[in-house]
Order: structure tokens, then sequence, then C-alpha cells
């Protein structure tokens, strides 16, 4: 199984696609004289990546049935543009719940509040066990063991942030907070 491309689309291709979707990048090294370099294209198939994710979600009716149904359309997209292997899509799942991850964690406060603390983790638990079931179907116990530690490790944090979220709304008694006997 490979994850290459037998194709890269190039600098030069992201920003002519970003350009043709009116998202071209308006600053930053790309916006550069000599056009988009090689060294660019990672932060430019991110704002294409960015441009599509929006795209789907303005597209995508948000009531009942109608919202399933188009979120089934667009899964239907994407494993026609991956193609039947499935351990490719395993690959693409892990980056985009690695990419969830930190964006969910990103926040204007020195720490997190315990409901972003906690999504983080759920991403991270996904990410893991994804990863545990890739190792266990390569026969890499090693691996395995050490991808399960990870999503018990990550388990825990989401336990963790639930519970401190439960506390600051008042539904749990925190650990300064016992009650009293």
């Amino acid at each position: 199984m490979s994850t290459r491309s037998e194709r890269p689309a190039s600098a030069e291709q992201i920003h002519a696609a970003l350009a043709a979707l009116a998202a071209e990048p308006a600053t930053g090294p790309q916006a550069g004289p000599e056009g988009a370099r090689e060294t660019d294209r990672l932060r430019l198939l991110g704002s294409l990546l960015a441009k599509v994710e929006l795209e789907i979600t303005v597209a995508t009716r948000l009531t009942g049935e109608e919202e399933l149904e188009d979120v089934l359309e667009t899964m239907l997209g994407w494993a026609d543009q991956l193609g039947p292997d499935p351990g490719i899509a395993v690959n693409v799942l892990t980056n985009r719940l690695q990419r969830t991850a930190l964006q969910v964690s990103e926040s204007e406060a020195d720490e997190p509040p315990p409901g972003r603390e906690a999504s983080f983790a759920a991403a991270m638990t996904a990410m893991y066990t994804l990863s545990a079931q890739l190792h266990a179907d390569r026969d890499d116990v090693e691996g395995t063991r050490q991808a399960l530690s990870g999503a018990e490790e990550a388990l825990i944090d989401v336990m963790q942030g639930m519970h401190d979220l439960r506390i600051a709304i008042g539904d749990a008694v925190g650990e300064e907070e016992e009650p009293e006997s």
C-alpha cells in the first residue's frame, strides 16, 4: 500500500486551483513575485482543503434526512477519489484526525476549556485506535501496543475533560469541593 500520489499536484497547480475557486491566498510566502514555490506546497494544500471543506459545509443541507443524503453523496465522491484500497483510506482518516485534534485544541485562552480538551482527546483516541488496528493488520504487535497505549491515555483525558466540564456547569462535585458528611 502506498500513500504516494502517482502524479502529485505541484505548488503551481494547487495555487491555480485556489485561484479558480476564488480562494487564492492574498498574503504569505506563496504570494511572492516568482509565484508559488514547492516549499509552499503544504500550506497551499491546507488552503485548498479549507476552501473545499467550507464549500461542503455551505452545500450541506441541515435538515434531518437531507443532511444525511448530502454527507453520503460527499462520501461517495471521497471514496471515488481514493479508490478501493482501504489502507489508504485509513491513512487519510488518521491524518484528518490529527488535523482535527490540533484545530479543536486551538484556543485564545492559555489553557483550553475542558470541552475543547476532551474533544482534542477524543479525536486523538480515534486516531490512535485506527493506528492500532493498522499495526495489528500488519502483525506489528509492538506498534499495536504503542498505539493502544496512546488511545488509552487519550481516552482517560476524554473522561477527565468531560468531568471537568460537568464541574464547570455545576453538575458534578470537584475534588476541591467534596460534599460534607
